[in-house]
C-alpha cells in the first residue's frame, strides 16, 4: 500500500514539474521571472528574488532569500518575481499634440516590484500591462501640450506620466520609478518650419544685439563728450580763479608799493626844502604832459597863460630862477 502511494505521488510530481514551464514561463514573462525551480524539499532562494509558493492550488507564502523547506507534492513554486529595478523599452507610437501635429515618440520605463503577491495575482502580464499604460498615458499627456511645450517641458511631461502610471499600478504591486522620452520625431515639413523659425529668431537676436551695441556706443560717446566738457569747464574755472588770484595779488603788491612810496614821500616832505622839491616834481610832470600831447597830435589847444600859470605855480615855494630854467628847457625841447 505504501509502495503504491509513493509510486502514485512520484508520477503526480513528475507530471506537475512537466506542466509548470508550459503554464508559467512564457516568452512575455521571461523578463520578470527565471525558470521555475523544482520542489526539492530543501531550497536556496537567491537574493533580490521572491518565490511565490502555492499549497494545493492556493497561495501559501513567499519564500525569503536563503534556506527554505517545502513539502513535496503539496507545495509548488508558482511564480518567481525579481525585486531588482527593471528597464522596459516603450515601443514607438504616434501621438497628436494640442496644435494638431503628429509626433512619433518612444521612451524607456524604469520600475520595480514592491509586492510580489499583487504582481503575481493582480495582473496576468505585468510587463504588457505597464507598457500599454505608459503608451496611453503618453498619448494623453501629449494631447495637452503644444509642439513647442513638448520640447521645453520634457521633464514635467515625464513626471506627469510617472504619476499617472503609479496611480494605476498600485493595485499590481509595481512602482514606476521614472520615465524618460528617448526620441521625438516630427514630420519633415514641420521640421523645416521649425528650422526657419530658429533662423528667424537668430537673425532677430543678432539685430537686437547690433542695435544695443550701437546704442551703447552712442551713450559712451555722449558720456565722453560730457566728461570732456565738464573737465574743460573745471579747467577754465581754475584758470579764472588763478588769474583773479594773480590780479588780486598784483593789486595788493601795487598798493603796498604805493603805500611805501607815500610813506617815503611824506618822510621826504618833512625834511628841509621838501616842499620845494615836491613843487619841482609837480612842475616837471606838468610840462611833460604837454610835451606828450604834442607828440601824439599836430594840433594842440593850450591856455593863453600856460607859462604864466606855470611860473606862478612853480614860483610859490621855490626860486623863480629855477622855474624859468625849467620852462626854457621845456620850450627849447
Amino acid at each position: 500500500m505504501l509502495r503504491t502511494l509513493c509510486r502514485t505521488g512520484g508520477a503526480i510530481f513528475q507530471q506537475t514539474q512537466r506542466a509548470v514551464p508550459k503554464l508559467c514561463v512564457n516568452p512575455v514573462q521571461q523578463r520578470w521571472a527565471s525558470s521555475l525551480p523544482m520542489n526539492t524539499v530543501v531550497l536556496f532562494v537567491p537574493q533580490q528574488e521572491a518565490w511565490v509558493v502555492e499549497r494545493m492550488g492556493r497561495f501559501h507564502r513567499i519564500l525569503d532569500p536563503g534556506l527554505n523547506f517545502l513539502i513535496p507534492i503539496l507545495d509548488k513554486i508558482r511564480y518567481v518575481q525579481s525585486l531588482k529595478e527593471i528597464v522596459i523599452d516603450v515601443p514607438e507610437q504616434a501621438a497628436v499634440s494640442l496644435d494638431n501635429v503628429t509626433l512619433q515618440i518612444d521612451g524607456v520605463l524604469y520600475l520595480r516590484i514592491l509586492d510580489p503577491f499583487k504582481a503575481s495575482y493582480g495582473v496576468e502580464d505585468p510587463e504588457y500591462a505597464v507598457t500599454q499604460l505608459a503608451q496611453t498615458t503618453m498619448r494623453s499627456e501629449l494631447g495637452k501640450l503644444t509642439l513647442d511645450k513638448v520640447f521645453r517641458e520634457r521633464e514635467s511631461l515625464n513626471a506627469n506620466i510617472v504619476h499617472s502610471i503609479n496611480q494605476a499600478s498600485d493595485e499590481w504591486g509595481i512602482r514606476c520609478l521614472r520615465y524618460e522620452i528617448k526620441d521625438i520625431h516630427v514630420p519633415p515639413r514641420v521640421k523645416e518650419s521649425m528650422q526657419m523659425q530658429v533662423e528667424a529668431e537668430r537673425k532677430k537676436r543678432a539685430t537686437v544685439l547690433e542695435s544695443e551695441g550701437t546704442r551703447e556706443a552712442a551713450i559712451n560717446v555722449a558720456e565722453g563728450r560730457k566728461q570732456a566738457q565738464i573737465l574743460a569747464s573745471e579747467a577754465e574755472k581754475e584758470q579764472q580763479i588763478n588769474i583773479a588770484a594773480g590780479q588780486a595779488q598784483a593789486v595788493l603788491a601795487k598798493a603796498e608799493a604805493k603805500s611805501k612810496a607815500i610813506r617815503l614821500l611824506a618822510d621826504a616832505l618833512t625834511e628841509q626844502n621838501g616842499n620845494a622839491a615836491a613843487s619841482l616834481s609837480v612842475a616837471e610832470q606838468y610840462v611833460s604832459a604837454f610835451s606828450n600831447l604834442a607828440k601824439e597830435s599836430n594840433t594842440i589847444l593850450l591856455p593863453s597863460n600856460t607859462g604864466y600859470d606855470y611860473l606862478q605855480y612853480a614860483g610859490k615855494d621855490e626860486p623863480k630862477s629855477i622855474a624859468r630854467r625849467c620852462w626854457g628847457e621845456q620850450r627849447g625841447g
